[in-house]
Formats: C-alpha cells, structure tokens, sequence
C-alpha cells in the first residue's frame, strides 16, 4: 500500500509538471488562431512551428481546447462515490471541543469521529488513504474555544485553513423547541458570494463535504460569504397552510469561517505549494473582498 501511494503520488507530480508546457502550447496556439483571423502574417518564432500547430488546432474539440490542470483533476471523481469524512482534534481536547466535533459529525453525511490520542498526522493521512476517505477535517481550539478548521482533501489535496469565530453549539441555542432533532438526510447546500477564483476555490472545498441531496430533502446547509466572513447555519424547513408559506427552524451548530490559506497538498505535507495566502499587507484595503463582492 505504501508502494502504490509512493507511485501515485509520482504520477500526480509529473502530471503537474507537465502543466507549464501545456500553457506554453495553448498560447502559442491562441496566437496562431487570431493570426489566421486576423489575416496577418506568421511571426518568425512561430514559423518553424506553424503546420504543427494548426494541425493541433484542427483535432481540438471543447474538451480539448483549454488545458487541464492538477486543480481539474483533485475532484474529477467526486461524482461517482459519496464523500467518506474523518473528524478529529487536536490533542487532549477539552469538553467544549469534544462537543463541537460531536456536532460536525452530525452535521456532514458519512463523517466518522476518532479521538486523535497519540496519532500523528501523517500516520492519520495515510490509514485514511487506505481506508478510502476522502476528506480530512481537523478542529482546533485555544484555552477551551474552538478557532482552527482544516479541510484536507485525499488523496492528494488541495487543503483549506480556515480561522474558526462565533462558534455556538447545538446545547447554547437558547430556543430549543424551535431547533428541532438533528435528521441525517443528505442536505441541500447554499453557497451564496463566493464571485472570485479563490471565492469559487474556496466553496468548491466545502461544497464536495456534501453528497447530492434527494428532493424531498428538507434539511438546508448554508455558507454566505460577506466580507470574506463565511457564515455557517443550519436549518430544516416545514411547509405552512399556505400555498408559498414556509416555516424555517435553526437545528445548529452556527458558526463563522475565515479563509487563511490553501495549499496544493494535505494537511501532514509540509512542503506542499501555496496557493494562496492571506497576508498582513492585503489587510491595508479595507475595502479589498478576497472571495466575494
């Protein structure tokens, strides 16, 4: 199993390799198809080329045309098998922290809780790469207070650091008529202002936690972006008397989401690339939106 990982791992980095030579011809081939529109001459470092590179575009079809990248192919799958979610924690977590991840697991389909004890990430990563998982979660806290989410998708990344803020869990609602059992159908999602490349990076992360829902599904999950603050609720709905009158019940946990940084790797690589990072200098701005307008 370690061979086979070592090998894939190979295969993913030389695909990804590949990469800048496959930009390199797709430009010089957007070059040539202005050119022939235009009606101009060939340039001289193009002319060498140019029968090769008209016979590539004449084979192009929509699939082909665009170049693939390493980021097309981390959730090339993710439609052919429901998400399979590990959660777990930092070490020697407190009550409040246990409580929390008791939530989360309820909260995404299929998640399955271990408590971390002496286990370091790397040997999590790998038993989860065996076992099929394909997602990662890791919550963190400081002095009893959630505030660290990590999202680490298998088997190959991308991973998301999230800033954890506001948490409130299913047992500090203070209206516990109105917040109703937790059900365990799969939800339908809400993903609302995530209008930037790292906007949509960032909500297709957290969009494929989720498995497609049935219709008749009346539990909602919802992720709304202001201020590259991501706030997370919960809800089911009941429908009224009325022909359009519906009834929305808060179920919890609530929460918010602040995106830090996103490395093209999991969580226990060390030297994996960034691929985006917030940094003090991008704060200057005030009114500078990260993943949305």
């Amino acid at each position: 199993m370690l061979r086979r990982n070592v090998r894939l791992r190979r295969e993913y980095l030389y695909r990804k390799s590949l990469e800048g030579k496959a930009r390199l011809l797709y430009e010089k081939k957007r070059k040539i198809r202005e050119i022939l529109e235009e009606g101009k001459p060939i340039p001289t470092e193009l002319r060498n080329e140019e029968a090769a590179l008209r016979h590539e575009i004449d084979l192009e079809d929509e699939s082909t045309a665009v170049p693939r990248s390493h980021i097309d192919d981390e959730y090339a799958n993710a439609a052919e098998k429901d998400p399979k979610i590990l959660l777990t924690t930092s070490r020697n977590p407190s009550a409040p922290l246990i409580q929390f991840t008791k939530e989360l697991k309820l909260v995404f389909p299929n998640a399955q809780q271990i408590n971390r004890g002496g286990q370091v990430i790397s040997e999590i990563i790998e038993t989860c790469r065996a076992h099929d998982f394909t997602d990662v979660i890791l919550v963190h806290e400081h002095r009893g207070v959630p505030d660290g989410l990590i999202i680490s998708h298998l088997p190959f990344g991308p991973t998301a650091y999230f800033q954890l803020l506001n948490v409130v869990t299913r047992h500090d609602i203070k209206d516990k008529k109105a917040m109703g059992t937790m059900p365990q159908a799969y939800p339908h999602l809400i993903l609302n202002n995530f209008t930037t490349k790292v906007g949509e990076r960032a909500s297709n992360i957290l969009k494929h936690l989720f498995p497609p829902p049935k219709p008749e599904t009346k539990r909602i999950i919802t992720f709304a972006n202001q201020s590259d603050y991501i706030s997370f609720r919960h809800h089911i709905y009941e429908k009224q008397a009325g022909p359009k009158s519906v009834e929305l019940k808060e179920i919890g946990p609530r929460f918010e989401l602040r995106l830090f940084q996103i490395k093209l790797g999991t969580v226990d690589q060390s030297e994996a690339q960034t691929e985006w990072v917030i940094r003090p200098y991008m704060n200057t701005s005030k009114k500078r939106k990260f993943l949305g307008d």
